[in-house]
């Protein structure tokens, strides 16, 4: 199977590109949103590269890319009692929710902003740029990603 990308959105404030750089690596968790959830269960794998985007930020954008290591398996936090992201009706014989883990490949020497984002060719149809489109977890096809990827250079 080729290779996927993503983008996955973090709030700074709650784990960064720096904090992902410190650790080498993660899973994904606290996603409590269907689709999302389905994308790491069933679509990612191993190799995929991620944009690491920081949403609820001054000002938002694309930090950094991380690469997935581990596919999607039961999310741990769902099943701890003492986690914001506990849910009583995930089951471990049936989970409800699923993580990957992702590991740091290089933080961006400047974050891209969104609004600097909307004005480049070749990215109108990204699902980043939608209007109404808040799903923390998103594809981007390999268009995009070069686009992207050549202005972090």
């Amino acid at each position: 199977m080729a290779k996927q990308y993503w983008l996955m959105k973090s709030e700074p404030n709650v784990y960064s590109i720096d904090h992902l750089k410190k650790d080498e690596k993660t899973y994904w968790d606290g996603v409590r949103n269907y689709q999302a959830r389905n994308f790491m269960r069933d679509t990612m794998k191993v190799g995929d590269q991620v944009f690491f985007y920081h949403s609820n930020a001054e000002p938002p954008g694309i930090a950094g890319i991380a690469e997935v290591v581990k596919e999607g398996y039961p999310d741990p936090s769902a099943f701890d009692k003492k986690s914001k992201y506990f849910d009583e009706k995930s089951k471990k014989e049936n989970p409800t929710w699923f993580v990957v883990d992702i590991r740091f490949k290089k933080k961006f020497k400047e974050l891209l902003p969104l609004e600097m984002l909307r004005g480049v060719k070749g990215l109108s149809k990204m699902p980043l740029l939608q209007k109404g489109q808040r799903l923390s977890i998103q594809p981007v096809s390999p268009e995009e990603w070069v686009v992207i990827d050549k202005i972090a250079k």
